[in-house]
């Protein structure tokens, strides 16, 4: 059982396998799966704790349709402090996440320590103070952690060294996101490593999007968190064409209608509040795609409450949404990359420096339903330097490492003025400071 760090965000994250978990009225945050009616749990009820996966789209084409994961929620008794329902309504939970890291060669090489061995904390040197403070951090994990037996590489083929999930955790992550379409980059046996990786070293890590059974396929994600109950749904739309092996079905979700409308319900009933992550759209454009649209309105239908997209390795708009009955669901399109280190050239390659903070607040109403409070993005810089790679965020980002960011012999374009301009363009009246963050809007 992990307990995090920082005052705000003593919470207790699942594994992969049940595990009873347990919450301190406004100091330990219970995660795991709850059960029960929607909007009924607080911390001290029964909850146990599973998990689901997903898979990841393609980065070159338009999202395809491919199979979801869900994770079913059972009751195990925490043994927790009973918290009152008063002091429960009274909490609300920050949610943050960061777009894709995705592990370029350059990115690989540059952790390498000069005894041999690799960190990546530098990684999130800028951006972990933001991480650790959310009672809730979820990471777009793009590339697996398949560890050096699988032989490292960037792309087209993606296999990552496990240290990047190191540094994930010390940044105060406590999502994993690993439905992309770089899922089976190294078939079956990258999952499995990643998986073993993530059990073996980090058990109270969440995980989804692969999966190591088909019985751990038939999970939804519900963590509870200040007694609020919350479900993450994680899908991509396909793997880059590669098939996943015909004795093992279950190791990716894909974005399929059928098994999204059934892990929504499952959500709906189990969850105060409903989250999906999709892996969609198509790469390097600035708005969202019509499949993107198609797939917003769906959700929207069944109930979901936020939605947070990845994969076009650019920014793209956020934007409410409503329906015929009142019921409102926030769209994050795409965050972007959180780091990477593209070889490609010419003009619009600075457009994947760019990413963001998806920042949410979830409250509980006086009825007892939950909904989402203040939201924002926090603009995010990715800076190439002398073979270091890290991510700032773009407020701290100064002229005079503009200057000097790589990137501009790739692109020419380059300037912080015109990385200000594409987030004010795309995101506008939602783009919040980093002060504004630290201090809850």
């Amino acid at each position: 059982m992990r307990i995090n760090r920082k005052d705000r965000k003593n919470k207790n994250c699942a594994g992969r396998t049940p595990k009873v978990l347990s919450v301190l009225a406004f100091g330990l945050l219970l995660g795991g799966c709850g059960t029960g009616a929607a909007g009924a749990a607080l911390a001290g009820q029964q909850a146990s704790v599973q998990s689901v996966a997903g898979w990841e789209t393609i980065p070159e084409a338009e999202s395809e349709e491919a199979a979801g994961s869900v994770v079913q929620p059972a009751a195990t008794e925490t043994g927790a402090e009973t918290e009152t329902s008063e002091e429960t309504e009274d909490l609300s939970v920050e949610l943050i996440m960061v777009g894709d890291v995705l592990m370029h060669d350059r990115i690989i090489e540059a952790g390498k320590q000069a005894d041999g061995t690799y960190s990546y904390d530098f990684l999130f040197e800028h951006t972990a103070d933001l991480i650790g403070e959310a009672d809730l951090a979820l990471v777009n994990q793009e590339t697996i952690l398949g560890g050096e037996a699988l032989r490292y590489s960037g792309y087209p083929a993606f296999n990552s060294p496990t240290e990047v999930g190191d540094a994930e955790v010390k940044a105060g992550f406590d999502v994993a996101l690993h439905a992309t379409n770089h899922a089976l980059d190294r078939k079956a046996a990258g999952i499995e490593n990643t998986l073993l990786f993530w059990e073996s070293t980090y058990p109270d890590m969440e995980v989804l999007g692969i999966h190591e059974s088909a019985e751990d396929q038939q999970e939804i994600c519900i963590l509870e968190i200040k007694g609020i109950r919350i479900a993450i749904l994680n899908y991509t739309y396909g793997t880059n064409g590669i098939a996943m092996p015909a004795d093992k079905p279950y190791l990716v979700d894909y974005l399929t209608t059928d098994r999204v409308l059934s892990d929504i319900a499952r959500a709906e009933a189990e969850a105060d509040f409903t989250v999906v992550i999709p892996h969609w759209g198509i790469e390097y454009k600035l708005e969202p795609s019509a499949d993107q649209k198609k797939w917003a309105k769906l959700f929207l239908e069944n109930g979901v409450d936020l939605v947070i997209g990845a994969h076009p390795h650019v920014i793209e708009p956020m934007e409410w949404l409503e329906d015929e009955n009142g019921h409102r669901m926030l769209v994050y399109y795409s965050l972007g990359n959180y780091v990477n280190a593209t070889s490609g050239t010419g003009s619009g390659v600075m457009n994947r420096l760019v990413g963001g903070m998806a920042d949410v607040e979830l409250v509980r109403k006086d009825d007892g339903t939950v909904e989402i409070g203040n939201a924002g993005v926090i603009p995010l810089i990715t800076h190439w330097e002398q073979g270091l790679y890290t991510t700032y965020v773009m407020e701290d980002y100064t002229e005079e490492l503009a200057a000097v960011n790589a990137v501009r012999k790739q692109d020419a374009s380059f300037s912080l003025n015109a990385c200000r301009k594409l987030a004010q363009d795309t995101w506008g009246d939602f783009i919040i400071s980093e002060e504004e963050a630290h201090e809850g809007f």
